[in-house]
């Protein structure tokens, strides 16, 4: 990379001021590459809270705002890496990110691997990623600048051609391929795009190369995809030689919003499992993660499950607990498999709140001692929320919006109360709350 010696001190003594003000301002040395600095000084104070090591790291290129904004957080590329972890011993394997890019997740997946190849077809984001390698002290990587369906074509072919690709010593041979693919979600005219089929590449079009191919296959997809469709196109017809695939979706959230889906598919022969399990290809294991929230469930692809609800009218709640499932578990929406796994009703089909007369400190949410229950009768509401001038509001399954309601109650925003506002068998109702984390 070409960069003046004026640029990087430019940009060493101005990393921590506004980039706004630095570009109306100016520059009067003209040896500065002006948009460059202030690329790098936004990409550095972005980085360091969603890339600490890349922050702490001198020398590392960033690439635009844009791009900063869109890529993986260090906590879910490392995320990655641990799912990775428990599906193979990483340290004889390989991995081929086929979508390399600025090759955020492959710099933080890629650790520990014994190899691990990044594809990219622009030239220019290749250059920059093998800067970042180095700086990264990432000793085990290849760089190659091309296209990765085709170099997932000529993979297949040296596999076809060879049964002995892997090796041929028994202990090369066992060495597994891990594919990474994060499809870009825009089409040609710059448009988000969510269906799988629209994104690029095209992961249905070469599904049978990748499982072909590879020993486990880990796809990046938008949290605004219907995942539930994208395990059925993945799964369907699939190739004769392989006669199941193993099948996980990870919702990943950091601090309560949902920020990735990953489908990872392992590819299994009769040989590797038992009969019993290869004649129901339909299980697939979820997991939701939120920061050090994991909840863990089997479902059926085709089979809907019942949650437990509330079988009785909601009457003085006080001493019992509200719990609020959070960003994961709303986006998987397997609210059955939650009730069931802790024995808790929802309060009702539409509501996604659950209740129980004892605390569970590993529910996979939020938690609530439940103050006071009121209908919104108004002479009701003003003696349950009597000494209450300002809460938290939350509305859910209830015409009126928080504001709305803020505004009815004539309550100010925030403090240690918590309102949540929702309808219970056809009535509406109002939960007075304290967070368990603030309750003596």
């Amino acid at each position: 990379m070409n960069i003046t010696d004026e640029t990087v001190r430019f940009i060493q003594q101005h990393r921590l001021e506004d980039v706004r003000a630095l570009a109306l301002k100016g520059c009067k040395d003209k040896a500065v590459d002006m948009p460059f600095a202030l690329d790098q000084i936004q990409g550095w104070q972005t980085a360091r809270t969603k890339l600490p090591t890349w922050a702490a790291t001198e020398g590392i290129i960033y690439p635009p705002h844009l791009n900063m904004e869109q890529c993986s957080s260090e906590e879910t590329a490392r995320y990655k890496r641990e799912c990775l972890t428990w599906l193979c011993n990483i340290s004889e394997a390989t991995l081929i990110d086929l979508t390399g890019g600025f090759g955020v997740d492959f710099s933080m997946m890629s650790r520990k691997f014994r190899h691990a190849v990044y594809v990219e077809r622009n030239a220019q984001l290749v250059e920059v990623a093998k800067h970042n390698f180095d700086m990264l002290d990432l000793q085990n990587v290849e760089a190659v600048n091309g296209d990765g369906v085709e170099y997932l074509h000529q993979l297949a072919s040296e596999m076809q051609l060879s049964a002995s690709y892997k090796g041929s010593d028994e202990a090369e041979a066992n060495r597994k391929i891990i594919i990474f693919l994060d499809p870009a979600r825009r089409d040609v005219h710059g448009k988000k795009v969510f269906r799988l089929e629209d994104c690029t590449p095209d992961v249905l079009g070469i599904r049978d190369e990748l499982l072909q191919c590879a020993d486990v296959v880990m796809i990046k997809l938008s949290p605004m995809l219907d995942w539930h469709e994208a395990v059925k196109q993945l799964t369907a017809n699939l190739p004769s030689e392989r006669n199941n695939v193993h099948c996980e979706v990870h919702v990943v959230s950091v601090k309560n919003e949902c920020k990735e889906l990953l489908i990872i598919l392992q590819p299994q022969t009769s040989e590797d499992i038992p009969q019993s399990v290869v004649a129901d290809n339909h299980r697939i294991k979820l997991i939701c993660i939120n920061d050090d929230q994991r909840f863990e469930t089997e479902i059926t692809k085709d089979a809907q499950q019942e949650p437990l609800l509330l079988d009785r009218e909601l009457g003085d709640e006080t001493g019992h607990y509200l719990f609020v499932p959070n960003a994961s578990i709303m986006k998987a929406g397997i609210f059955a498999q939650l009730s069931q796994a802790y024995g808790i009703p929802m309060l009702d089909q539409d509501t996604h709140y659950y209740i129980g007369d004892h605390d569970i400190e590993r529910f996979p949410g939020r938690r609530f001692h439940i103050l006071a229950v009121s209908t919104m009768n108004k002479k009701e509401l003003k003696r349950k929320l009597a000494g209450i001038t300002q809460a938290n509001i939350a509305v859910r399954n209830f015409p009126l919006s928080a504001v709305e309601l803020r505004k009815r109650l004539k309550l100010k925003d925030g403090g240690d109360k918590y309102l949540f506002v929702t309808t219970v068998q056809g009535n509406h109702v109002v939960l007075v709350c304290q967070s368990v984390k603030l309750s003596l």
